[in-house]
C-alpha cells in the first residue's frame, strides 16, 4: 500500500464495523504492535486505529505516529489524557451508538448540525483534557450510526465542517452505501463508488481520504489533480 502511494498506513487489530463486537485489549496489542513496530522500522508513517489507551500508549511505543480513535476518546475514560500525554496527533470521528447497534435505527433532526456540534464538543474536550488543539483531526463518521440518506447529507455538507479549524479525514471507502446505491455490490465490487466518494471528498477540501485500494484512487486523484492544475495554468 505505501508503495502504491498511501502517505500513511492505518493499523487496526479489532473491527468497529456496524455488528462488531470488542476484544480484550492484550488481544488487540499482540495483534497490531508487531506490525507497526515492522513497518516504521521500514520508514512507513503509522497511524494506529484503537478505542483503547493501553493500546494507543503500546502503538506508539512501537513506532506509530498518530492515533486513529472512532469513539473520539469516550470509549475508554483513560484515552484522552493517554492521547494528550502520547503527543501524537489524534483523529475523533463522530459515530452514534456502540457498534453493536449504531445501524438499528439511527435518527437524526438535522445530521450535518448535529455531528458538527458533536465534534466541536468532542474536540473542546480532548483540548481541556491536555491534547494540543493543533493536533487533533476531525472524521464525520460516514457509516457510523448513519443511514444512506444520512451519509450523502454528510458527504455533500462536507465543507461546513471545515470552520472547526481541524484537518478533515473521510472514510468511505467500500462501504454499504456504495453497496445500497448499486443493486446491493459486494465489498470487493464497490471501487467506483469507493473513488466517487473519495472525488466528493477532496473537491470539498478534505485532507485525508481513508481507502482500502490505493492504487487506484491514488491513480485517479492524480488524474483528477492534473485536469485541475492545467485548467489553472496561464496560456502563455
Amino acid at each position: 500500500m505505501a508503495a502504491d502511494g498511501a502517505a500513511i498506513i492505518d493499523v487496526g487489530g479489532e473491527s468497529t464495523r456496524p455488528g462488531a463486537r470488542s476484544i480484550w485489549e492484550g488481544d488487540e496489542i499482540e495483534r497490531v504492535a508487531p506490525v507497526i513496530r515492522q513497518l516504521a522500522a521500514g520508514g512507513t508513517a503509522v497511524s494506529c486505529d484503537t478505542r483503547k489507551a493501553d493500546v494507543m500508549t503500546a502503538a506508539v511505543e512501537a513506532g506509530a505516529r498518530m492515533i486513529n480513535d472512532v469513539s473520539a476518546l469516550t470509549y475508554d475514560a483513560r484515552s484522552a489524557g493517554v492521547a494528550a500525554s502520547l503527543n501524537v496527533p489524534v483523529v475523533l470521528m463522530h459515530h452514534k451508538g456502540a457498534p453493536e447497534v449504531m445501524q438499528d435505527d439511527p435518527r437524526y433532526d438535522d445530521v450535518l448540525v448535529e455531528i458538527y456540534l458533536w465534534l466541536e464538543e468532542r474536540i473542546e474536550a480532548a483540548v481541556d483534557a491536555g491534547v494540543a488543539r493543533n493536533k487533533i483531526l476531525i472524521d464525520p463518521g460516514f457509516g457510523f450510526g448513519k443511514n444512506v440518506g444520512h451519509n450523502l447529507e454528510l458527504m455533500n455538507g462536507l465543507a461546513l465542517f471545515h470552520s472547526l479549524g481541524c484537518p478533515l479525514v473521510i472514510g468511505a471507502s467500500r462501504k454499504r452505501t456504495i453497496g445500497a446505491l448499486s443493486n446491493e455490490a459486494p465489498t470487493d465490487k464497490r471501487i467506483g463508488g469507493s473513488i466517487a466518494l473519495a472525488f466528493k471528498a477532496v473537491e470539498q477540501g478534505a485532507q485525508i481520504i481513508r481507502v482500502h485500494d490505493v492504487f487506484e484512487t491514488v491513480q485517479a486523484l492524480r488524474v483528477w489533480r492534473g485536469l485541475r492544475d492545467q485548467a489553472l495554468t496561464p496560456r502563455v
